[in-house]
């Protein structure tokens, strides 16, 4: 191999930037990381929730040290139209099992100690400072990164920088994602003390709650609503698909969708009283498995969001499990082609195969027609809710009035939707999941 400045050189310090550096650096590989955040985590933003099985192979022992905020034991998943929500309620002791369990996090601590992690077992960080393109060498492959005005060299390059990724597309041809594979997410934090986030959520001391909203919450577009619990604050936002969301015919901008969504009777009470301390926004990958760009190249690998690694599936919403895992992919994979010596596309197939081999690539083509139904289900947003309004009203409401047999007040509510479309649908649905 030509004498380079580092054996790797990591771009971005999310969870796959951050980990790959750390196996890198953990197997006596020379890293380097450049974040263009004045600080691992400074732009980074999610609803907040990590299952944990993908971080426990890369830090068994990180219940003891990471920043965590609640462990997630109460589940919910509500359907919301602009009056009203049915919500199905869940609790189980499996959400807590170990591999099982999934934690509310706060990115900015979160992605720091991360950083930490990596730096302690040996990268060096660069932050503040973008990368602008990937070098090549005379036959195409990537040979370092220019930053600013420098340029630094490596065997091997791996694309971390999340799901807006100008590099794959500048300097890898990767395709831009098209407006429906993307969703633009926004997020306010609410502080709350802890007792009252466990009085108003019905969690134990130190357990936390995690909600996934459909419908009303983006006025019946594309997209949802989600709620996580942290120590002693509220993370609290939504989604709305990009092509939803800059359609001309939409009236609502996407901080319109949030605040009416925060003064929704189902959300109100529950942020009733609290302060507000943060609001962002960020990309969201949502195309799925047909959004997964080429991940493999001379000299070069892509990890995480910028992999397109990401799942809505309404009922769960993943991402970081993915990115830790491809980021430990990607790093094991560079390892193995620089002790060969071959840092080719070639010698770096050992991440596809690994990638193809795990739960990342074969959950997401299980998966893979999820984001088109969604898309051309407009029913689910506007529709349905309103039905299972009716339906639950027609159940619990006592006027007085003789009542009739359950089945001849719910029917002719069914019916307005028609039967056979409601078959359709539901069929169309438990196909794709």
């Amino acid at each position: 191999m030509a004498e380079t400045d580092f054996d790797a050189i990591v771009v971005g310090s999310g969870c796959a930037g951050a980990v790959a550096a750390y196996e890198l650096a953990k197997a006596g590989k020379s890293t380097l990381v450049v974040e263009r955040g004045n600080f691992a985590g400074a732009k980074n933003m999610t609803g907040g929730r990590i299952y944990s099985h993908s971080l426990k192979k890369v830090f068994p022992d990180f219940e003891s040290e990471a920043p965590l905020e609640r462990k997630i034991t109460h589940e919910r998943i509500a359907l919301m139209d602009p009056a009203s929500q049915t919500a199905v309620d869940f609790t189980s002791p499996e959400l807590a099992e170990e591999g099982k369990d999934s934690y509310s996090v706060l990115r900015a601590p979160f992605d720091q100690w991360l950083a930490s992690k990596a730096e302690d077992a040996g990268a060096e960080y660069i932050c503040g400072i973008a990368v602008e393109e990937l070098l090549k060498d005379g036959s195409g492959r990537v040979v370092g990164v220019r930053a600013g005005e420098d340029e630094i060299t490596a065997e091997a390059t791996i694309v971390a920088e999340g799901v807006n990724s100008l590099l794959c597309e500048r300097s890898l041809g990767n395709p831009r994602p098209k407006p429906s594979q993307m969703a633009v997410g926004i997020k306010q934090v609410f502080e709350l003390p802890a007792s009252q986030i466990e009085d108003r959520f019905l969690v134990p001391e130190g357990e936390g709650a995690a909600m996934l909203f459909v419908g009303d919450c983006t006025h019946g577009n594309v997209g949802g609503g989600f709620l996580y619990t942290n120590r002693d604050s509220i993370s609290l936002g939504l989604v709305a698909t990009v092509s939803t969301a800059m359609d001309a015919s939409n009236p609502y901008p996407v901080y319109q969708m949030l605040e009416d969504f925060k003064n929704h009777p189902a959300v109100a009470p529950v942020i009733r009283g609290a302060k507000l301390v943060e609001h962002s926004g960020h990309m969201v990958p949502e195309g799925g498995y047909n959004m997964i760009p080429t991940y493999v190249f001379d000299g070069a690998l892509v990890a995480g969001e910028a992999a397109g690694l990401c799942m809505n599936m309404g009922y769960q919403v993943r991402g970081m499990d993915f990115a830790v895992a491809s980021g430990r992919m990607a790093a094991e994979a560079a390892v193995e082609a620089l002790d060969a010596g071959d840092t080719s596309a070639a010698g770096l197939a050992g991440y596809a195969r690994r990638m193809e081999d795990s739960f990342v690539i074969k959950d997401l083509a299980t998966f893979a027609k999820w984001p088109h139904v969604m898309e051309e289900w407009s029913a689910m947003f506007n529709d349905y809710p309103v039905m299972v309004r009716e339906v639950f009203n027609a159940m619990f409401c006592v006027d007085g009035q003789p009542q009739q047999h359950l089945s001849k007040r719910l029917m002719p509510i069914v019916k307005k939707q028609g039967l056979f479309k409601l078959a359709r649908d539901m069929r169309g649905a438990l196909k794709a999941l």
